[in-house]
């Protein structure tokens, strides 16, 4: 029994030193973005229509309970997180009021469902905290780590940090959805905007000490179900993704940029694009069967109504693709986790992110 106990004891200090010591190499991450990794933030947004605070959002979570996440589970920040030893980044509006600033000592997410690089373009859905808002709470909580940590230790906390970046999506959704955007501006001098406008951004925080980006392009968003309801084949809006890619193109080259602008910083690229595109076009070689059809939903590809309490849910979530009308699955959130963390050069560049926590 001694020896047992004794082994018990073993293993205990070995994971409590391994935690410990990724904590060191990333002491936080810091998710911004839209609902592909809102993880309850709209859950605090009284006027919001974007939530998924409800059934059957969850199903597969731990304890099975809707926590504001678009997904039947975990979603690709969550993952991200494990992946490098620390929990999920809570939800920034879920600590704010509890003025306790350790809790964002390990991150924090500011990623709200609607959000977009552009102010408004949650428009339709009443409320969001667009990018400009997220960078704006973030250098209140850097502020917060200065007071308590010091300017020192802060700046050496959020040099080893990571700051993930997912958006992009709502913004081009936005403008193929509105007349008035297509009547005002051309689809190039639109994506252009959003390319300066995130440039803009990246570059605040890197003044509140951000120096380890991760930069998730946008994927093939006319195939997601919502999408493919418009067609009457049921085909890819491809005039969407083919700017989705222009903008990935504008956002590679933003990159290259700021690496030889700014000091000391470096980043991962994650092409999106090409990863999802692949799972919808072979999907029996990543274990997928359905790739039109959402699993949550009623109507057409179940995608006419979202994932509400009163919407049908599939039994064999592993087999879908999309979880509802835009947002992949848990099943699908790992594997772009998984390309993301340590994926080929193909995929994630110039580093990935097991190589950009490393240094």
């Amino acid at each position: 029994m001694g020896s047992l106990l004794f082994f018990f004891c073993i293993i205990f200090s070995l994971f409590q030193y391994s935690c410990s010591e990724a904590q060191k190499v990333t002491p936080a991450i810091y998710v911004f973005g839209d609902s592909l990794v809102d993880v309850g933030n709209n859950n605090h947004l009284a006027l919001s229509l974007a939530k998924a605070n409800f059934p059957h959002n969850g199903i597969d979570f731990p304890g099975k309970k809707p926590t504001g996440r678009f997904c039947n589970g975990r979603n690709a920040a969550d993952f991200l997180a494990e992946k490098v030893g620390l929990p999920s980044s809570p939800p920034y509006l879920s600590l704010v009021y509890k003025k306790n600033t350790a809790l964002f000592i390990n991150g924090t997410s500011f990623a709200s469902g609607g959000a977009g690089i552009f102010n408004g373009t949650d428009e339709v859905y009443r409320q969001s905290l667009p990018l400009t808002k997220q960078v704006e709470y973030y250098s209140t909580v850097h502020d917060k780590q200065v007071q308590q940590l010091g300017s020192t230790r802060a700046e050496q906390h959020f040099s080893k940090s990571l700051f993930t970046i997912v958006i992009g999506s709502n913004d081009l959704f936005g403008y193929f959805g509105s007349s008035k955007l297509r009547n005002r501006t051309t689809p190039e001098e639109y994506v252009d905007k959003m390319i300066v406008t995130l440039k803009e951004q990246l570059k605040r925080l890197h003044s509140y000490g951000a120096r380890k980006f991760v930069m998730i392009g946008i994927g093939p968003i006319g195939c997601c179900p919502a999408q493919r309801r418009k067609s009457s084949s049921g085909d890819c809006f491809q005039e969407m993704n083919d700017w989705a890619i222009k903008y990935n193109d504008g956002l590679k080259s933003t990159l290259r940029e700021l690496k030889s602008e700014l000091n000391n910083i470096n980043y991962s690229y994650f092409e999106t694009y090409d990863v999802l595109n692949n799972l919808v076009q072979h999907p029996a070689s990543y274990g997928f069967t359905e790739v039109k059809s959402a699993c949550c939903g009623l109507g057409k590809f179940k995608s006419e109504v979202p994932c509400l309490p009163i919407a049908k849910y599939c039994s064999n979530r592993r087999d879908h693709v999309f979880w509802d009308l835009y947002h992949p699955t848990e099943a699908t959130h790992s594997i772009l986790s998984d390309y993301i963390f340590d994926g080929p050069p193909k995929y994630i560049f110039p580093l990935s992110v097991k190589q950009l926590v490393a240094l």
